[in-house]
């Protein structure tokens, strides 16, 4: 059986892997249009920072290893037509040919390409030094040559999302000035305005010039970078410059080839596929950045991460070679991300979120300490917990703290409750480890849970009280 794939990154490589695993005898060829094969876009921002030195070591696998688990990688090779009744796939070769490629089966992982939002002079930027996307390994590669060649001591940052906060991080590191534009009212759409205001003044205090509800209207790329601002449709503007220009403005699901072979499509424009990543067309299946997510709580939703893409990828390898009794179990939404000496995480469902959904959400915001007082360095964890009032359900949480208090493992454990179904009552039960240097006795999730049955309880007895007086 021939296996093809359209993608060389994580939902792609997934698939290859886990097909060869189920069925050694497939024949399973990763046709790619760069030359890297397997690479950690998440690690991008280390490499920028110096912290990761040698950007071949974001490889997840090398090549040689890839070879040896018998993938054919056909690397700077794009993918230009897939043929449904004659199961080909017409691509472009690295001397600029084409050929086509039989398939059996195929899974299209072609991923995400970034969002380039509407600013005049952005597209004749993007031709020069000074403009850089940073979404491959291409683009990283291409901003260390500048970071290395020019004298860049202030860099503009076009959006304050994950990426764009890492990035900031990665270049103060460096030693460069940034300056960080947000269209939003806060960083980080996806977490509570209020963890976004705490994360904002971390910014400041090393030294990003972050600015909220302001957009780039216009950007002048020459020997240095101009761009010129506007809040809201304000007619008043001002402009500030730097030595280049980064713009980090999110992704959308690349997905021309899927529909160009009639995949339907479904939320935010990815293809549509059930939980065993089949896209409804007979044999081809898809997988990672470029599909719809199924969402534990939402339902359909769209979620582009590595860990999502890397799930799907294996249950497409696996319903590639016919193993259909595997299901993508679907996310929470979970996210986590550590900009300075502050890390924040959340999962779940937002109020408004949940609100939508049908739930009947009631949330908190409070804050308890990572490890018990007395044992010297504890710091205080900043919680903002939604549960259901009418089911206590557990439906989201956000999480704020600094790097030592292990606020990624609380979130997980705040996932993996979520995934569960749990109530508020059984996070409280939950059997969780404590040693004074560590952790207290009670979990500062356990002691948000509390407080949330103790508030809930307490607004019940209120609304009885206003029924009981008429």
């Amino acid at each position: 059986m021939r296996l093809v794939i359209i993608g060389g990154s994580d939902a792609g490589i997934a698939g290859a892997l886990r097909a060869r695993e189920l069925d050694p005898s497939c024949d399973v060829t990763v046709v790619l249009d760069d030359a890297y094969p397997n690479f950690s876009i998440c690690g991008i921002p280390y490499y920028l920072s110096g912290e990761v030195v040698d950007w071949s070591k974001l490889a997840h696998r090398t090549l040689e290893e890839l070879s040896s688990y018998g993938i054919a990688i056909r690397m700077n090779t794009r993918a230009l037509a897939i043929d449904r009744s004659r199961h080909q796939l017409l691509c472009r070769t690295p001397d600029g040919g084409s050929q086509e490629i039989s398939w059996d089966r195929l899974i299209i992982a072609t991923g995400a390409t970034p969002v380039i939002p509407t600013i005049e002079g952005l597209s004749a930027g993007l031709q020069t030094d000074r403009v850089f996307l940073v979404h491959t390994i291409a683009d990283a590669r291409a901003l260390m040559s500048a970071l290395s060649s020019v004298q860049v001591t202030r860099a503009l940052i076009i959006g304050a999302g994950y990426i764009g906060l890492e990035l900031a991080e990665a270049l103060t590191t460096r030693g460069v000035t940034v300056a960080q534009f947000e269209a939003r009212e806060h960083l980080l759409a996806t977490i509570d305005p209020t963890l976004a205001g705490q994360l904002e003044a971390e910014l400041a205090i090393k030294g990003v010039e972050l600015v909220t509800g302001t957009r780039v209207s216009s950007l002048t790329a020459n020997d240095d970078v101009t761009v010129t601002l506007s809040r809201d449709l304000s007619t008043n503007t001002t402009t500030t410059t730097g030595d280049i220009a980064i713009v980090v403005a999110g992704v959308q699901p690349e997905t021309d080839l899927a529909v160009a072979a009639g995949a339907r499509l479904g939320h935010a424009g990815a293809i549509w596929v059930n939980r065993r990543m089949e896209t409804g067309i007979d044999g081809i299946f898809a997988a990672g950045d470029c599909v719809i997510t199924h969402h534990q709580l939402l339902g359909e939703s769209y979620l582009p991460l590595g860990t999502t893409a890397h799930k799907q990828g294996r249950i497409a390898g696996a319903a590639a070679v016919g193993k259909t009794d595997e299901e993508f179990r679907g996310v929470v939404g979970t996210q986590v991300v550590k900009v300075f000496d502050q890390v924040v995480a959340r999962t779940g469902l937002t109020e408004l979120e949940a609100s939508t959904a049908g739930f009947e959400p009631f949330t908190i915001t409070t804050n308890a300490d990572d490890h018990k007082r007395y044992y010297p360095g504890a710091r205080t964890i900043n919680i903002r917990l939604t549960g259901d009032v009418s089911t206590h359900r557990l439906l989201g949480i956000d999480m704020l703290g600094p790097t030592s208090a292990a606020v990624h493992k609380r979130i997980d454990v705040a996932a993996t409750a979520l995934q569960s179904g749990t109530s508020i009552e059984e996070l409280i039960d939950l059997d969780l480890a404590y040693t004074p240097p560590l952790g207290t006795p009670w979990d500062a999730l356990q002691i948000a849970a509390t407080e949330w049955l103790q508030l809930v309880s307490q607004r019940q007895e209120s609304i009885s009280r206003e029924v009981a007086l008429g």
